[in-house]
């Protein structure tokens, strides 16, 4: 076993006995919220917490439903190194007079929750009321793929991905890229000019990978595409070089400097992630915009499921035992939801779920096998349509409705963002497996458009959000800490 390897398992556990430590004092639970870019984490994290201080319509929660909830307020966060959630200036954002979508999440951050509420049973009666700290760490999605990193060396991952690149789906957009590591030799001598050419093509073939026509979504290395604090750093100033002939360079050639950028990375950019932040988590959620994926079409989805069991691959699921907790913590529940929800008619939200539900399939039956409780749903955090039926040519259809965001388009018509419509999005298939089917193309059979924020109800002093099933996120995530 390597030093490294024992080095990062002490580490490891040092931090795990402390938050143990702490969590004996004070009550604390840590849930990792994540998701691939446009997923709503920001959207997601901003609904919860206003929910929660304002008594939100939250009926599945039994908690807030049976009247147990005493009150619930935010406090500084407990690392001081990590940047706060700016809940305020994002709802600000969502609710304001000039109301649109906060800037999605691009690095760390976190925000506590305090909950006081009322035990159930005898014994709790008689103690009085409890209460329970919620670390809420939002991270990108993207970071996670990173971690399966780790167990490849640069030979691997730079086989790995060229192949990729190089397949019907990814080859026209890894043109450019391809095109010029032809014009590398691997065996020549490190340049430092070369390597920025090449990390810039790399990493403007991953974008391209990412544009709503496409919408794949295992794209490693996270941190070209979230960078976080790392942007422009010679950190991430690496690309997949081939040697073809074997796996080992001269000393001082570009694919020498190339390897050891790869390997500096995983030490000083995966492995403290994965050691501060992702191996405290005791729960998680990971929110899924599995309907832009659904609009790309097949291939999308596909990338989107391999994606999905790469990020659970990643966690450490299981349940926690007093002697888990200090030496390596669990993640003894974790949630996957399919967000904007609220892009479809309510009779396509089950079906939305079964779709997610396939797609995390493999990965959920290993969380399950080790005792972990795993559930999918589908969600809109901040629901800004409602439902109408409109009649068509004599055919009356279940429709959704609201305003789109200027300079959405549909049919030709290009939308202000001022006034209100009514849109037939499409019925999702009711056997899930047919949107795997090579001959669905996607976009013809769906129709989605960014609408904005919902209207603030009127009198009302603060804001409540208005949602789909959030009540049902907070019961599997929390409920059984509220007890």
């Amino acid at each position: 076993m390597k030093l490294s390897t024992l080095t990062d398992g002490a580490l490891g556990a040092l931090g795990s006995l402390a938050d143990y430590t702490r969590d004996l004092v004070q009550p604390t639970i840590r849930l990792g919220v994540t998701g691939l870019s446009r997923s709503g984490k920001t959207v997601f994290i901003t609904a919860l917490v206003n929910n929660m201080l304002h008594g939100g319509r939250l009926p599945a929660f039994s908690a807030l439903a049976e009247g147990r909830i005493r009150r619930a307020y935010l406090q500084p966060q407990p690392d001081d190194d990590i940047p706060r959630f700016a809940y305020e200036n994002h709802l600000q954002a969502l609710t304001g007079p000039d109301r649109h979508w906060p800037r999605g999440t691009r690095r760390i951050s976190q925000l506590r929750l305090t909950v006081e509420f009322e035990p159930q049973g005898w014994l709790g009666s008689r103690l009085g009321h409890s209460k329970l700290n919620i670390d809420l760490v939002d991270y990108p999605g993207e970071w996670l793929l990173d971690l399966p990193l780790l167990r490849l060396s640069y030979a691997e991952w730079s086989r790995q991905m060229i192949t990729q690149a190089r397949s019907d789906t990814r080859q026209a957009l890894a043109a450019d890229w391809l095109s010029l590591t032809g014009e590398f030799s691997p065996d020549m001598a490190e340049d430092e000019s070369a390597a920025r050419q090449l990390a810039r093509a790399f990493t403007a073939y991953l974008k391209s990978c990412r544009d709503e026509k496409i919408s794949l979504s295992a794209l490693p290395p996270g941190r070209f595409l979230m960078p976080g604090e790392l942007e422009g750093s010679p950190a991430l100033t690496f690309a997949p070089l081939d040697m073809e002939g074997g796996d080992t360079a001269p000393k001082g050639s570009l694919y020498a400097m190339m390897e050891r950028r790869f390997e500096a990375y995983k030490t000083h950019v995966v492995k403290p992630f994965f050691r501060h932040h992702f191996a405290r988590l005791d729960r998680q959620i990971v929110l899924v915009d599995a309907l832009a994926a659904l609009n790309a079409g097949p291939e999308a989805v596909a990338d989107l499921q391999t994606a999905l069991t790469d990020i659970l691959l990643s966690f450490r699921p299981g349940r926690n035992s007093w002697l888990s907790s200090i030496l390596a913590r669990r993640i003894d529940r974790i949630l996957f939801a399919a967000t904007k929800a609220d892009h479809l008619h309510h009779t396509s939200h089950d079906r939305l779920q079964n779709i997610l539900a396939l797609l995390t399939r493999q990965a959920m039956q290993r969380a399950r096998a080790a005792d972990a409780a795993i559930e999918s749903l589908a969600l809109a955090a901040v629901r800004a349509t409602r439902e109408a039926r409109v009649t068509s040519d004599g055919v009356s259809l279940d429709c959704i409705a609201g305003i789109p965001e200027a300079g959405q388009s549909l049919d030709g018509e290009v939308f202000d963002g001022k006034e209100e419509l009514a849109i037939f999005p499409g019925d999702l298939p009711e056997t899930p497996e047919d949107i795997l089917d090579p001959a669905r193309t996607g976009a013809e059979h769906l129709r989605f458009v960014r609408f904005r924020p919902p209207r603030p109800e009127p009198g009302t002093a603060e804001p409540v959000l208005p949602h789909i099933r959030l009540d049902r996120v907070l019961e599997f995530l929390l409920g059984d800490r509220l007890t």
